[in-house]
């Protein structure tokens, strides 16, 4: 009997979204080919390649060999999507061919690559089986959008949104919390809302903002020039986000990632009442504990 060959090594750092907990992880790109925002260091230590085919095919061959069911396969590094469409195409057919029980395929995305594309390759990645991409909105407003570097402004994160949708893929969209620190933050929040009810994603996640040493944030952060929200802030700034969220689509919103302060999880709209009570509950217990502190 020919031995199985031993796993691919990961080129690390590796990251993947909380959902692809359980996922085969096939990295097919090395880094973030946009690597430029402000709060984030995950590539920072990388640089940006996507690797050749053959390459890619062995990969696959091995995880097929050592795997005997895969029901979700991740796309890796930061970015994946911003591969040759040619290529993308190529590397989705043979997984089909290797791992026929895959149910579903998905990817990270900058907005900047799904710019690059056409509606027509869009659409051919989507039906050759790419099925959901990850999205790092961050903020609907374009002067936060400029402060962070995402490149783009709030008309063209509204058409990379409304494009993923045409295309038929599904959409898993991130916001951050916190990302204004203690700056005013109810046009980030309010557009946010505007933003997320006119691209209607199929899911939303909202995280709390963390500052790692190794990204520009942090750089700021030690200069004196940003200063992080506190946790009131935060949970009013989610408040203002929720309400502003009017989608007559289910949207599945989950704020329930380590960095934040409580965990919260429905569905808009029918559960956005519910979740700006749970909101309004976690604002007062925060502020009875500050009053408390304060007296002692």
């Amino acid at each position: 009997m020919k031995n199985k060959r031993e796993f691919p090594v990961y080129s690390e750092p590796l990251y993947r979204p909380p959902s692809e907990a359980y996922s085969l992880i096939l990295q097919i790109t090395s880094g973030c080919s946009h690597n430029k925002c402000s709060f984030c260091r995950m590539y920072k230590s990388k640089k940006y390649y996507v690797k050749n085919f053959e390459e890619i095919k062995n990969e696959i061959d091995i995880f097929r060999e050592n795997l005997s069911f895969v029901k979700r396969i991740f796309l890796a590094d930061g970015d994946a999507i911003s591969i040759p469409t040619e290529l993308m195409i190529k590397i989705l057919q043979y997984i089909k061919i290797k791992f026929p029980e895959c149910e579903r395929v998905s990817s990270y995305a900058s907005p900047k690559s799904i710019l690059e594309k056409t509606d027509e390759e869009l659409d051919l990645i989507r039906k050759n089986g790419l099925d959901l991409i990850y999205l790092g909105i961050e903020s609907g407003d374009t002067k936060v959008l400029k402060q962070i570097r995402k490149d783009v402004d709030y008309e063209e994160m509204l058409t990379v949104c409304k494009r993923i949708k045409k295309a038929g893929f599904k959409l898993s969209a991130t916001l951050i919390a916190g990302i204004t620190g203690t700056e005013d933050f109810t046009d980030h929040a309010v557009n946010s809302g505007k933003l997320i009810s006119e691209a209607k994603p199929d899911y939303l996640g909202v995280l709390t903002l963390l500052i790692d040493p190794g990204c520009e944030i942090y750089n700021l952060l030690r200069q004196g020039k940003f200063h992080e929200a506190d946790s009131v802030t935060i949970l009013r700034e989610i408040k203002t986000l929720l309400e502003n969220i009017n989608s007559d689509e289910n949207i599945v919103f989950r704020a329930n990632h380590a960095s934040n302060y409580i965990n919260l999880g429905g569905t808009l709209p029918e559960d956005k009442d519910l979740l700006l009570k749970e909101v309004n509950r976690a604002l007062v217990e925060l502020n009875f504990k500050d009053d408390i502190y304060r007296r002692l």
